[in-house]
Protein backbone atom coordinates (compact mmCIF):
# COMPACT_ATOMS: atom_id res chain seq x y z
CA UNK A 1 0.00 0.00 0.00
CA UNK A 2 1.89 3.01 -1.28
CA UNK A 3 -0.55 5.74 -0.25
CA UNK A 4 -2.57 5.66 2.97
CA UNK A 5 -5.23 8.27 3.76
CA UNK A 6 -6.15 8.93 7.38
CA UNK A 7 -9.41 10.76 8.01
CA UNK A 8 -9.13 12.51 11.35
CA UNK A 9 -5.93 14.02 12.76
CA UNK A 10 -6.70 13.65 16.46
CA UNK A 11 -4.49 11.50 18.72
CA UNK A 12 -5.31 8.22 16.96
CA UNK A 13 -5.04 9.50 13.40
CA UNK A 14 -1.90 11.58 13.97
CA UNK A 15 -0.11 8.80 15.84
CA UNK A 16 -1.01 6.19 13.22
CA UNK A 17 0.25 8.57 10.53
CA UNK A 18 3.53 9.11 12.34
CA UNK A 19 4.12 5.38 12.74
CA UNK A 20 3.37 4.67 9.08
CA UNK A 21 5.37 7.60 7.73
CA UNK A 22 8.43 6.59 9.77
CA UNK A 23 8.13 3.13 8.20
CA UNK A 24 8.27 4.68 4.72
CA UNK A 25 4.60 4.92 3.76
CA UNK A 26 3.13 7.90 1.91
CA UNK A 27 0.50 9.24 4.34
CA UNK A 28 -2.04 12.03 3.98
CA UNK A 29 -4.00 13.27 6.99
CA UNK A 30 -7.39 14.89 6.38
CA UNK A 31 -8.94 17.00 9.13
CA UNK A 32 -10.72 20.32 8.71
CA UNK A 33 -10.14 21.38 12.32
CA UNK A 34 -6.50 20.45 12.80
CA UNK A 35 -5.64 20.63 16.52
CA UNK A 36 -8.76 21.41 18.55
CA UNK A 37 -10.00 21.45 22.13
CA UNK A 38 -12.30 18.83 23.60
CA UNK A 39 -14.38 18.79 26.82
CA UNK A 40 -12.66 15.92 28.57
CA UNK A 41 -9.99 15.52 31.20
CA UNK A 42 -7.10 14.86 28.82
CA UNK A 43 -5.41 12.54 31.31
CA UNK A 44 -2.84 9.96 30.27
CA UNK A 45 -2.47 7.10 32.72
CA UNK A 46 0.94 5.91 33.95
CA UNK A 47 0.42 2.88 31.72
CA UNK A 48 0.10 5.14 28.66
CA UNK A 49 3.26 7.07 29.57
CA UNK A 50 5.23 3.89 30.23
CA UNK A 51 4.16 2.50 26.84
CA UNK A 52 4.91 5.74 24.99
CA UNK A 53 7.54 7.66 27.04
CA UNK A 54 7.67 10.60 24.63
CA UNK A 55 4.32 11.72 26.10
CA UNK A 56 6.23 12.82 29.20
CA UNK A 57 9.51 13.77 27.56
CA UNK A 58 8.23 16.39 25.10
CA UNK A 59 8.46 20.06 26.20
CA UNK A 60 4.79 20.84 25.60
CA UNK A 61 2.90 22.19 28.67
CA UNK A 62 1.34 19.48 30.81
CA UNK A 63 0.44 18.78 34.42
CA UNK A 64 1.51 15.78 36.48
CA UNK A 65 -0.98 14.80 39.18
CA UNK A 66 -0.61 11.95 41.67
CA UNK A 67 -3.62 12.51 43.97
CA UNK A 68 -7.15 11.41 43.13
CA UNK A 69 -10.20 12.03 45.33
CA UNK A 70 -13.21 9.76 44.93
CA UNK A 71 -16.56 11.16 46.10
CA UNK A 72 -19.70 9.11 46.77
CA UNK A 73 -23.22 10.32 46.10
CA UNK A 74 -23.67 11.00 49.83
CA UNK A 75 -20.47 13.09 49.96
CA UNK A 76 -18.20 10.42 51.49
CA UNK A 77 -14.63 10.88 50.21
CA UNK A 78 -11.51 8.76 49.81
CA UNK A 79 -8.07 9.80 48.61
CA UNK A 80 -5.73 7.80 46.36
CA UNK A 81 -2.04 8.53 45.87
CA UNK A 82 -0.62 7.06 42.67
CA UNK A 83 2.97 5.87 42.64
CA UNK A 84 3.37 7.36 39.17
CA UNK A 85 1.44 10.46 38.11
CA UNK A 86 -1.35 10.96 35.61
CA UNK A 87 -0.06 13.29 32.89
CA UNK A 88 -2.73 15.82 31.90
CA UNK A 89 -2.66 17.86 28.70
CA UNK A 90 -5.15 20.34 27.33
CA UNK A 91 -6.49 18.35 24.40
CA UNK A 92 -5.61 21.07 21.91
CA UNK A 93 -1.99 20.92 23.13
CA UNK A 94 -1.85 17.12 22.95
CA UNK A 95 -3.46 17.05 19.51
CA UNK A 96 -1.06 19.70 18.19
CA UNK A 97 1.98 17.88 19.59
CA UNK A 98 0.99 14.56 17.97
CA UNK A 99 0.16 16.30 14.71
CA UNK A 100 3.55 18.05 14.68
CA UNK A 101 5.28 14.70 15.19
CA UNK A 102 3.29 13.19 12.31
CA UNK A 103 4.23 16.01 9.94
CA UNK A 104 7.87 15.87 11.03
CA UNK A 105 7.82 12.15 10.16
CA UNK A 106 6.68 13.01 6.62
CA UNK A 107 2.88 13.08 6.71
CA UNK A 108 1.05 15.47 4.43
CA UNK A 109 -1.75 17.44 6.07
CA UNK A 110 -4.87 18.53 4.20
CA UNK A 111 -7.07 20.75 6.34
CA UNK A 112 -10.32 19.91 4.56
CA UNK A 113 -13.47 17.94 5.37
CA UNK A 114 -14.02 14.47 3.88
CA UNK A 115 -17.72 13.75 3.40
CA UNK A 116 -17.64 10.56 1.35
CA UNK A 117 -15.49 7.50 0.71
CA UNK A 118 -15.83 5.41 -2.46
CA UNK A 119 -14.27 1.92 -2.40
CA UNK A 120 -14.58 0.97 -6.07
CA UNK A 121 -11.01 -0.04 -6.92
CA UNK A 122 -8.78 2.34 -4.97
CA UNK A 123 -10.25 4.51 -2.24
CA UNK A 124 -11.70 7.78 -3.47
CA UNK A 125 -11.95 10.59 -0.90
CA UNK A 126 -14.48 13.31 -1.62
CA UNK A 127 -15.27 16.59 0.10
CA UNK A 128 -16.28 20.16 -0.72
CA UNK A 129 -12.72 20.95 -1.79
CA UNK A 130 -11.22 17.44 -2.08
CA UNK A 131 -11.19 14.70 -4.71
CA UNK A 132 -8.24 12.38 -4.12
CA UNK A 133 -7.46 8.67 -4.22
CA UNK A 134 -5.49 6.38 -1.94
CA UNK A 135 -4.75 2.68 -1.53
CA UNK A 136 -6.22 2.43 1.97
CA UNK A 137 -8.34 4.58 4.30
CA UNK A 138 -7.86 4.73 8.07
CA UNK A 139 -11.02 6.14 9.66
CA UNK A 140 -10.20 8.07 12.83
CA UNK A 141 -12.87 10.76 12.77
CA UNK A 142 -14.67 10.10 16.05
CA UNK A 143 -17.51 8.00 17.42
CA UNK A 144 -20.32 9.43 15.25
CA UNK A 145 -18.54 10.06 11.99
CA UNK A 146 -20.65 9.14 8.93
CA UNK A 147 -17.75 7.54 7.04
CA UNK A 148 -17.89 4.27 9.00
CA UNK A 149 -19.47 1.71 6.62
CA UNK A 150 -23.17 0.96 7.10
CA UNK A 151 -23.73 -1.75 9.67
CA UNK A 152 -20.64 -0.77 11.65
CA UNK A 153 -21.82 2.56 13.05
CA UNK A 154 -22.29 2.84 16.80
CA UNK A 155 -25.91 3.00 17.92
CA UNK A 156 -27.16 5.45 20.59
CA UNK A 157 -26.88 2.51 23.02
CA UNK A 158 -23.12 2.57 22.43
CA UNK A 159 -22.58 6.30 22.91
CA UNK A 160 -22.32 8.71 25.80
CA UNK A 161 -22.77 12.45 26.03
CA UNK A 162 -20.29 14.69 27.82
CA UNK A 163 -20.75 18.31 28.85
CA UNK A 164 -18.25 20.46 30.67
CA UNK A 165 -16.65 23.81 31.42
CA UNK A 166 -13.09 25.09 31.44
CA UNK A 167 -12.53 27.08 34.64
CA UNK A 168 -9.62 29.53 35.10
CA UNK A 169 -8.50 27.86 38.34
CA UNK A 170 -5.43 25.88 39.38
CA UNK A 171 -5.35 22.70 41.51
CA UNK A 172 -3.23 19.58 41.91
CA UNK A 173 -6.01 17.08 42.58
CA UNK A 174 -8.23 14.98 40.32
CA UNK A 175 -11.76 14.78 41.70
CA UNK A 176 -14.31 12.18 40.59
CA UNK A 177 -17.86 11.87 41.93
CA UNK A 178 -20.20 8.95 41.39
CA UNK A 179 -23.97 9.45 41.48
CA UNK A 180 -26.32 6.70 42.61
CA UNK A 181 -28.06 4.85 39.74
CA UNK A 182 -26.23 6.85 37.09
CA UNK A 183 -24.01 5.23 34.45
CA UNK A 184 -21.31 7.85 34.41
CA UNK A 185 -19.48 10.23 36.71
CA UNK A 186 -18.49 13.85 37.26
CA UNK A 187 -14.90 15.04 37.13
CA UNK A 188 -12.52 17.88 37.83
CA UNK A 189 -9.16 17.49 36.08
CA UNK A 190 -6.43 20.09 36.68
CA UNK A 191 -4.59 21.25 33.59
CA UNK A 192 -1.63 23.63 33.39
CA UNK A 193 -3.59 26.88 33.77
CA UNK A 194 -7.23 25.82 34.19
CA UNK A 195 -9.56 23.04 35.30
CA UNK A 196 -11.47 20.80 32.94
CA UNK A 197 -14.71 19.93 34.74
CA UNK A 198 -17.52 17.87 33.31
CA UNK A 199 -19.86 14.93 33.35
CA UNK A 200 -20.42 11.95 31.08
CA UNK A 201 -23.51 9.76 30.87
CA UNK A 202 -25.24 7.36 28.50
CA UNK A 203 -26.83 9.17 25.57
CA UNK A 204 -30.16 7.31 25.66
CA UNK A 205 -30.68 7.95 29.38
CA UNK A 206 -29.63 11.61 29.54
CA UNK A 207 -30.04 14.98 27.88
CA UNK A 208 -27.52 17.80 27.82
CA UNK A 209 -29.83 19.74 30.17
CA UNK A 210 -30.09 16.92 32.73
CA UNK A 211 -26.32 16.39 32.68
CA UNK A 212 -25.70 20.10 33.07
CA UNK A 213 -27.99 20.22 36.12
CA UNK A 214 -25.97 17.42 37.78
CA UNK A 215 -22.71 19.12 36.84
CA UNK A 216 -23.80 22.49 38.23
CA UNK A 217 -24.77 20.86 41.54
CA UNK A 218 -21.37 19.16 41.73
CA UNK A 219 -19.51 22.41 41.08
CA UNK A 220 -21.51 24.26 43.72
CA UNK A 221 -20.81 21.44 46.18
CA UNK A 222 -17.08 21.67 45.43
CA UNK A 223 -17.06 25.47 45.67
CA UNK A 224 -15.99 25.95 42.04
CA UNK A 225 -17.19 29.14 40.36
CA UNK A 226 -18.58 28.34 36.91
CA UNK A 227 -20.64 31.48 36.35
CA UNK A 228 -20.43 32.96 32.85
CA UNK A 229 -18.44 29.98 31.62
CA UNK A 230 -19.17 28.55 28.18
CA UNK A 231 -20.57 25.01 28.20
CA UNK A 232 -18.90 22.47 25.90
CA UNK A 233 -20.40 19.21 24.70
CA UNK A 234 -19.17 16.16 22.81
CA UNK A 235 -20.24 12.60 22.01
CA UNK A 236 -17.93 9.72 22.94
CA UNK A 237 -18.11 5.94 22.50
CA UNK A 238 -19.39 3.84 25.39
CA UNK A 239 -20.03 0.47 23.73
CA UNK A 240 -21.76 -2.59 25.11
CA UNK A 241 -19.86 -5.85 25.42
CA UNK A 242 -21.87 -7.36 22.54
CA UNK A 243 -20.87 -4.47 20.28
CA UNK A 244 -17.19 -4.90 21.10
CA UNK A 245 -17.41 -8.62 20.36
CA UNK A 246 -19.25 -8.34 17.04
CA UNK A 247 -18.26 -5.07 15.38
CA UNK A 248 -15.94 -5.16 12.38
CA UNK A 249 -12.82 -3.02 12.63
CA UNK A 250 -11.43 -3.71 9.16
CA UNK A 251 -12.84 -4.24 5.67
CA UNK A 252 -11.93 -3.86 2.01
CA UNK A 253 -9.36 -1.03 2.01
CA UNK A 254 -10.51 0.48 5.34
CA UNK A 255 -9.96 0.15 9.10
CA UNK A 256 -11.16 1.91 12.26
CA UNK A 257 -9.02 3.30 15.10
CA UNK A 258 -9.53 5.52 18.15
CA UNK A 259 -13.05 6.65 19.04
CA UNK A 260 -14.24 5.54 15.61
CA UNK A 261 -13.29 1.99 16.60
CA UNK A 262 -15.20 2.41 19.88
CA UNK A 263 -12.56 0.96 22.19
CA UNK A 264 -12.56 2.98 25.41
CA UNK A 265 -12.59 2.01 29.06
CA UNK A 266 -16.27 1.10 29.67
CA UNK A 267 -16.27 2.36 33.26
CA UNK A 268 -13.83 5.28 33.42
CA UNK A 269 -14.38 6.38 29.81
CA UNK A 270 -10.60 6.77 29.40
CA UNK A 271 -9.83 6.63 25.71
CA UNK A 272 -6.46 8.25 25.01
CA UNK A 273 -4.35 5.17 25.72
CA UNK A 274 -6.64 3.01 23.56
CA UNK A 275 -6.63 5.61 20.79
CA UNK A 276 -2.83 5.54 20.67
CA UNK A 277 -2.62 1.79 21.10
CA UNK A 278 -5.18 0.98 18.39
CA UNK A 279 -3.34 3.38 16.04
CA UNK A 280 -0.05 1.64 16.80
CA UNK A 281 -1.49 -1.85 16.32
CA UNK A 282 -3.06 -0.94 12.96
CA UNK A 283 0.19 0.65 11.80
CA UNK A 284 2.06 -2.52 12.75
CA UNK A 285 -0.49 -4.63 10.84
CA UNK A 286 -0.21 -2.46 7.73
CA UNK A 287 3.60 -2.48 7.87
CA UNK A 288 3.77 -6.28 7.84
CA UNK A 289 1.06 -6.60 5.19
CA UNK A 290 -1.44 -8.25 7.54
CA UNK A 291 -4.26 -5.76 7.96
CA UNK A 292 -6.68 -8.66 8.53
CA UNK A 293 -4.69 -9.48 11.67
CA UNK A 294 -5.37 -6.06 13.23
CA UNK A 295 -8.57 -7.09 15.12
CA UNK A 296 -6.79 -10.12 16.56
CA UNK A 297 -3.83 -8.04 17.72
CA UNK A 298 -6.18 -5.51 19.33
CA UNK A 299 -8.20 -8.23 21.06
CA UNK A 300 -5.08 -9.89 22.46
CA UNK A 301 -3.53 -6.58 23.53
CA UNK A 302 -6.42 -4.95 25.41
CA UNK A 303 -9.72 -5.92 23.78
CA UNK A 304 -10.59 -8.88 25.97
CA UNK A 305 -10.00 -6.79 29.06
CA UNK A 306 -12.32 -4.00 27.91
CA UNK A 307 -15.00 -6.55 27.03
CA UNK A 308 -14.73 -7.86 30.60
CA UNK A 309 -15.12 -4.29 31.85
CA UNK A 310 -18.18 -3.73 29.67
CA UNK A 311 -19.75 -6.89 31.12
CA UNK A 312 -19.52 -5.55 34.69
CA UNK A 313 -20.21 -1.86 33.96
CA UNK A 314 -23.95 -2.03 34.69
CA UNK A 315 -23.37 -3.75 38.04
CA UNK A 316 -20.68 -1.21 38.89
CA UNK A 317 -22.99 1.77 38.38
CA UNK A 318 -26.34 0.26 39.44
CA UNK A 319 -25.44 -2.71 41.65
CA UNK A 320 -25.65 -2.95 45.42
CA UNK A 321 -23.29 -4.62 47.89
CA UNK A 322 -24.02 -5.13 51.59
CA UNK A 323 -27.09 -2.91 51.34
CA UNK A 324 -25.43 0.13 49.70
CA UNK A 325 -24.50 1.09 46.15
CA UNK A 326 -21.34 -0.52 44.78
CA UNK A 327 -19.69 2.88 44.28
CA UNK A 328 -20.38 3.95 47.87
CA UNK A 329 -19.01 0.66 49.23
CA UNK A 330 -15.99 1.06 46.94
CA UNK A 331 -15.21 4.43 48.50
CA UNK A 332 -15.79 3.11 52.03
CA UNK A 333 -13.40 0.21 51.37
CA UNK A 334 -10.86 2.64 49.92
CA UNK A 335 -11.02 4.76 53.08
CA UNK A 336 -10.65 1.90 55.54
CA UNK A 337 -8.70 -0.90 53.82
CA UNK A 338 -5.05 -0.42 52.81
CA UNK A 339 -5.08 -3.46 50.52
CA UNK A 340 -8.26 -2.29 48.75
CA UNK A 341 -6.82 1.21 48.40
CA UNK A 342 -3.74 -0.26 46.70
CA UNK A 343 -6.06 -2.17 44.36
CA UNK A 344 -7.82 1.08 43.44
CA UNK A 345 -4.52 2.87 42.88
CA UNK A 346 -3.44 0.12 40.49
CA UNK A 347 -6.79 0.34 38.68
CA UNK A 348 -6.52 4.11 38.20
CA UNK A 349 -2.90 3.78 37.09
CA UNK A 350 -3.98 1.46 34.30
CA UNK A 351 -1.79 -1.39 35.55
CA UNK A 352 -4.71 -3.55 36.75
CA UNK A 353 -7.12 -4.81 34.11
CA UNK A 354 -10.72 -5.86 34.64
CA UNK A 355 -10.07 -9.59 34.26
CA UNK A 356 -7.35 -9.44 36.91
CA UNK A 357 -9.52 -7.13 39.03
CA UNK A 358 -12.18 -9.79 39.51
CA UNK A 359 -9.63 -12.38 40.64
CA UNK A 360 -7.91 -9.92 42.96
CA UNK A 361 -11.18 -8.75 44.51
CA UNK A 362 -12.24 -12.26 45.45
CA UNK A 363 -8.80 -13.32 46.67
CA UNK A 364 -8.54 -10.28 48.97
CA UNK A 365 -12.18 -9.93 50.07
CA UNK A 366 -11.69 -11.39 53.56
CA UNK A 367 -8.60 -9.23 54.13
CA UNK A 368 -10.47 -6.12 52.96
CA UNK A 369 -13.41 -6.85 55.28
CA UNK A 370 -11.05 -7.48 58.19
CA UNK A 371 -9.21 -4.20 57.55
CA UNK A 372 -12.49 -2.32 57.28
CA UNK A 373 -13.75 -3.79 60.54
CA UNK A 374 -10.49 -2.97 62.34
CA UNK A 375 -10.57 0.59 60.99
CA UNK A 376 -14.18 1.06 62.07
CA UNK A 377 -13.53 -0.27 65.56
CA UNK A 378 -10.47 1.97 65.91
CA UNK A 379 -12.53 5.00 64.88
CA UNK A 380 -15.31 4.06 67.30
CA UNK A 381 -12.82 3.70 70.14
CA UNK A 382 -11.33 7.15 69.43
CA UNK A 383 -14.76 8.73 69.72
CA UNK A 384 -15.76 6.72 72.77
CA UNK A 385 -18.39 4.64 70.97
CA UNK A 386 -19.27 1.37 72.75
Amino acid sequence: MEHIAIIGAGPAGAFCGERLARAGACVTLFDKRGAWEKPCGGGLTPKAVETYPFLLQVPHPKKEVSDVELIADEGLRARLHLGKPIVIYAREVLNRMLLERAMAAGCRMVQEHISQLDFNGRVRLLGPAVDETADFAVIAAGARNPLVPDGERLSPNDLELTVGYFLPLEESLVRIQFVRDFAGYLWSFPRVDHLSVGICGKMLANTAASLRAKLDRFLKQEGLDFRQRKLYSHVLPSPQASTLRQRRLVGYRWALIGDAAGWVDPITGEGLYYALRSADLLAQSLMVGDVEGYPRRLLEDFGRDLIAGAEIAHRFFFGRFLGRSVTTRMIQFTRRSASFRKLMEDLFSGTLGYRALKRRLWSSLLLNLAEMTASFLASAARFGVR
